[in-house]
């Protein structure tokens, strides 16, 4: 998936509510940036996008990608592949510093994952149709559901005071996100935003996270995902944006059954992923911890949910 992902850590003062997005009471629909008046509803930029990315969903289906299987015989996995993928994407980030601003380059990290409650909000701009609010909305709140099962962890979707953010964006209304992003995420940086503001057209959707306290423990996310993309495209962000958000932040090639790699092969969590995630979320592992630490303590865990019979 042409998905970027990340965290930065500041240092920041919270008074009451700020564990919430934004402030006590959290944010409603009116929040968001309205869109322009444009006679049909969507500017030319977003037309444009829409077409584009209609095309992108049209080959990727010809070409029998975004996959909806969660991998099958055909692209088995054993303890080597999932211990390798998990060392690849929860102890390397997508995206890192160069001078003011954020580039896509790898760079290593220590692991991230959140240690309260996991609330998923939806918030769509102006320009979402109801139709599409009320598919996205229902999608977001079953994978919450899903992940919540899978990592054994409190994750649920909420229509206030959440604390992961994912925000369903025109093309204008993307590049006027700054004030909101802001208020979502205090102390958020100028770099995240104008990543986001001038996201480029190769980029489907992105997440940034909070770890405030560079521990590891991650506090905040806003996942944002262009309105303009068609169904399958736009599920597969959800999937991929938020089991990001969740820790996993790097995509790798060797990632195989997997949605946390670029080649679009699948566009749903697979079960390797739903593994990964066990793995993050295992009492044997913990925010902040370095890769050579947890080396063992995952090649220990890869074992066991590759063994026969699991």
């Amino acid at each position: 998936m042409r998905a970027l992902a990340g965290w930065f850590s500041v240092g920041l003062m919270c008074l009451a509510g700020c564990d919430g997005l934004g402030p006590p009471g959290g944010l409603n629909q009116t929040d968001l940036p309205a869109s322009p008046p444009f006679e049909d509803q969507l500017s030319p930029a977003s037309q444009a996008a829409a077409s584009y990315y209609q095309r992108v969903e049209d080959r990727h289906k010809t070409l029998g990608l975004l996959r909806t299987d969660g991998g099958g015989p055909d692209v088995p996995f054993d303890d080597r592949r999932l211990f390798e993928t998990f060392m690849a994407t929860a102890f390397s980030r997508e995206f890192s510093d160069v001078g003011a601003a954020l580039v896509r380059r790898e760079d290593t990290s220590k692991l991230h994952r959140w240690e309260t409650p996991v609330r998923v909000q939806a918030f769509f701009g102006a320009s979402v149709p109801n139709s599409q609010r009320a598919e996205d909305g229902a999608a977001i709140a079953r994978y919450a559901e899903r992940l919540g099962r899978v990592t054994d962890h409190p994750i649920s979707s909420v229509d206030r005071n959440g604390n992961f953010a994912v925000l369903v964006l025109s093309e204008d209304e993307r590049r006027v996100s700054g004030p909101l992003l802001r208020r979502l995420v205090p102390g958020i940086r100028d770099r995240e935003i104008n990543l986001i503001e001038n996201l480029d057209r190769a980029t489907y959707c992105l997440v940034v996270a909070s770890a405030p306290n560079v521990d590891g423990v991650l506090t905040r996310a806003v996942a944002v995902i262009r309105s303009e993309l068609p169904p399958l495209l736009r599920l597969s962000c959800i999937h991929e944006e938020i089991a990001q958000g969740l820790g996993l932040s790097n995509d790798s090639a060797r990632a195989r059954p997997s949605i946390f790699n670029d080649d679009d092969e699948f566009g749903r969590l697979t079960t390797m992923d739903e593994r990964l995630l066990q793995m993050l979320y295992s009492s044997q592992l913990s925010p902040g911890m370095d890769a050579e630490t947890a080396r063992p303590l995952v090649q220990q865990m890869a074992n066991a949910l590759t063994a026969p019979g699991f």
